[in-house]
């Protein structure tokens, strides 16, 4: 062991003055996302990267570190619940054959970055190869990287020739996704695998996807037994699941199964939404992608046929979503960042307000429920005493305008400031 050195000792010495002096963020106003309240004059004090006490008062002791964020409202740090932060929205179809796992993986340093200073403190990344979004997340933990507290998928599962296969190339390359596994058995050593090299949640596909070569955009791909042998391995070992799914029969049988979140869920039906509230199965609906397939696909590599699925899905899936909207349905912010740009996660707000939500509760959709979601309701999604410091800012009431998220100014998160206004 090297010997305590002099400059150890003012490091903790230092690190503890900074500690033990709280921080105090006074606003005009901070929402309080568990019951819609517009707290006044907010005036948080944090400490050691939580929040210690939320109160209605602009007194603070005289001296005291105090981040004046006057003419601007508090809100929890913002949460993705849908993102590939090592995927380049500029390269789809073959062009990602040209991307190199060192290369993609050093992408998503830029992308946990903007992501980050876009909002969102927390992010589940549902699937990347070799586990670049673990490398990522590791990274970002020690403090080498800036970017978002991660949720990671590492490679997501599926079937031979589904969604989550690589399709691109003929039978003599022999490529296949290492996430490919058939067979309940086999699924579930595939679980086992993903968390052994650090996956802190399941990702899988159902169904058909658009974006995939050779899919039917709503068959089902993996059976209800393999489903359920994979959501039992997962729930065993403490972990969530998720299941990319848009066809109606594949929804149906991932929420039988017991999965924790659909994702996309574009043609689910009324019959889905009543089983999925029942069950308390969450809906991460990514109502916004679809604007920039259509937009913009075709110049970053997306192959004609997932652009002709896209015309299919994106009308119908933003119709079901206002359904499950009304239904009562639990609800989580899920933007497929990755295939759109990374940090501007926040258009998708706008389209779900305009799709059938209020603003605070697409403002939930992205805070307290994700929290509940990943089972960490106890520390994150809300700005309240004993949770992790995590909150962003910005100018204005975006319980009156929206798109005021697409301008966040200031973001903190576990108390250290990444945003601060001009």
């Amino acid at each position: 062991m090297r010997p305590f050195s002099l400059i150890n000792l003012i490091g903790l010495l230092f690190s503890a003055a900074v500690f033990a002096n709280p921080q105090y963020i006074k606003a005009d106003a901070l929402i309080d996302v568990t019951n819609g309240k517009v707290i006044k004059s907010p005036l948080v004090e944090i400490s050691e990267g939580k929040v210690v006490a939320v109160t209605a008062s602009k007194d603070v002791p005289e001296g005291a570190d105090v981040i004046d964020l006057s003419g601007h409202t508090l809100l929890p740090g913002l949460m993705d619940m849908h993102v590939h932060l090592t995927s380049d929205a500029n390269e789809h179809g073959y062009k990602r054959l040209n991307a190199s796992l060192p290369r993609t993986t050093l992408k998503g340093v830029g992308f946990a970055e903007k992501t980050l200073l876009a909002g969102f403190t927390t992010v589940r990344n549902v699937g990347a190869p070799g586990f670049a979004d673990v490398a990522l997340r590791d990274a970002i933990n020690d403090g080498e990287l800036v970017g978002p507290r991660m949720f990671v998928a590492g490679r997501s599962i599926g079937v031979t020739g589904g969604h989550c296969d690589n399709n691109l190339l003929p039978f003599e390359y022999g490529v296949k996704s290492d996430g490919v596994a058939d067979g309940p058995w086999a699924v579930r050593e595939k679980v086992r695998e993903n968390i052994k090299f650090g996956a802190t949640v399941i990702k899988f596909c159902a169904t058909g996807g658009v974006l995939s070569k050779g899919t039917k955009v709503g068959v089902q791909q993996f059976t209800y037994e393999e489903m359920e042998a994979l959501i039992d391995e997962a729930h065993m070992r403490g972990l969530t699941v998720a299941a990319h799914a848009h066809g109606l029969e594949g929804i149906k049988s991932a929420i039988k199964a017991g999965v924790d979140s659909v994702e996309h869920a574009s043609f689910i039906d009324k019959e889905a939404i009543k089983l999925a509230k029942e069950k308390g199965t969450y809906l991460s609906m990514d109502i916004y992608v679809t604007e920039y397939i259509l937009g913009e696909g075709e110049k970053a590599g997306i192959l004609e046929e997932s652009l002709a699925k896209e015309r299919t899905v994106g009308k119908t899936q933003r119709a079901n979503f206002e359904s499950a909207v009304k239904a009562g349905v639990n609800m989580v912010f899920g933007s497929d960042a990755g295939v759109y740009p990374h940090g501007d996660n926040p258009k998708q707000f706008a389209r779900m307000v305009k799709f059938g939500m209020t603003p605070l509760q697409a403002i939930q959709a992205a805070t307290i429920n994700p929290a509940k979601l990943l089972k960490q309701d106890k520390i994150l999604g809300s700005v309240s005493e004993g949770k992790i410091a995590d909150i962003i800012a910005v100018k204005g009431n975006p319980l009156k305008d929206i798109e005021l998220l697409e301008k966040v100014v200031f973001v903190m998160k576990e108390g250290q400031v990444y945003k601060q206004p001009e």
